[in-house]
């Protein structure tokens, strides 16, 4: 214990598809968070996928990067480089890891065997996302119960789901979102390049999976007046006949650029007219955050755990009534200082309820907790 107390505490963060973050919600968290926690006196390891991670970079801002080969399948892609993720750490002597993905507390134990703590981030609930079959939402229905007992901590990312593991499982968990730091961009270069004028475009961000409902978007905007161009940006890698089914013959104001990251996706949320959230399973969903951070008014489909991130800032519709979210579009196009006054209260929501340096405090705490 005298040893811990006279070095850094060496921490692993596993499960994501590594950093520099150019992917989801668990890439953001690592991107933003392994920092600060170096910051705060931390030596960070990130386990990242070699087919995600481009170059052979070994560091990113302090942050030691250890990229392991996977399979690139959709079933056995996070397995495969869970598993060797692990293996890899018991071997590290580290003092604590911080695992996300609640699929992957089944490999939990390897790290426990190895006198490892685990801190789990176990985001939504996944076995409600309809991209997976009676198979995957099998395994994170049992992932789920996994979830209760192998980790050392349990972090959940919403009130709505810290409530769901406590009536189902009788288990606490600590509550610690995702966060934004919010840098406006005055450049406009991506907006040149895809045509675009600030303040002139409806702007969605995110993976083309069912549960997120780009389909019913580009639906709902064909009965959108106006000339005003909706930017759908985003993929999915496994998803090609289901993005390929509302591309064809989409509305041809809608576009869709593929995804973008960085200073380019920053420039997007920067100079938007108003942001389009409509992800029906998960927590708090950070592209939400970031469009509120940035200043963004925001039109989200109506969840409790969307509600419990944009409050009484947003306009809400359902995803499953397309003409409820065309009837938003519609008052907004008509009621421009609206969009700007929700804007700037979603600003400032986010000003004081996600800030990264606050939750990384809270990462801090419970990875100490988990090394004592």
């Amino acid at each position: 214990m005298s040893d811990r107390l006279q070095r850094p505490l060496r921490v692993a963060l596993l499960g994501s598809r590594g950093i520099p973050a150019r992917y989801g919600g668990y890439e953001t968290l690592m991107h933003e968070l392994a920092p600060r926690l170096v910051a705060r006196g931390f030596d960070v390891t990130v386990y990242g996928r070699s087919h995600y991670v481009r170059g052979r970079r070994s560091s990113f801002r302090g942050v030691r990067l250890v990229n392991l080969p996977s399979l690139k399948t959709k079933h056995l892609d996070t397995p495969v480089h869970t598993a060797l993720s692990c293996l890899h750490a018991t071997g590290e002597r580290y003092d604590a890891a911080l695992m996300v993905n609640s699929a992957n507390a089944v490999f939990l134990p390897l790290l426990s065997a190895a006198g490892i703590p685990t801190v789990l981030n176990v985001d939504g609930i996944e076995k409600r996302r309809a991209k997976w079959g009676a198979f995957g939402r099998a395994v994170y229905a049992l992932s789920e119960r996994l979830a209760c007992f192998l980790p050392d901590r349990l972090v959940t990312d919403a009130e709505v789901i810290r409530a769901h593991y406590e009536k189902r499982y009788g288990v606490a968990s600590s509550v610690v979102t995702y966060g934004v730091d919010a840098r406006p961009l005055r450049q406009t270069g991506t907006l040149r390049r895809l045509n675009l004028a600030p303040r002139g475009y409806f702007l969605y961000v995110s993976r083309f999976e069912p549960e997120n409902n780009p389909h019913r978007v580009a639906e709902a905007y064909r009965a959108v007046p106006g000339d005003l161009p909706l930017l759908m940006v985003g993929g999915a890698p496994y998803a090609t006949e289901f993005i390929a089914s509302f591309r064809r013959g989409a509305d041809p104001r809608v576009r869709f650029p593929g995804p973008i990251y960085g200073r380019g996706y920053r420039q997007l949320l920067s100079h938007a007219f108003t942001y389009i959230h409509a992800t029906e399973v998960g927590g708090t969903h950070p592209a939400l955050v970031e469009a509120m951070g940035y200043g963004n008014c925001v039109v989200v489909h109506d969840t409790a755990e969307n509600r419990e991130v944009a409050g009484d800032v947003a306009l809400y519709f359902r995803a499953d009534e397309p003409a409820s979210l065309t009837a938003a579009l519609t008052r907004l196009l008509a009621r421009p200082d609206e969009a700007r006054e929700r804007g700037a209260a979603a600003a400032e929501r986010a000003r004081g309820r996600f800030d990264w340096e606050l939750i990384a405090d809270r990462y801090a705490a419970l990875l100490r907790e988990a090394a004592r």
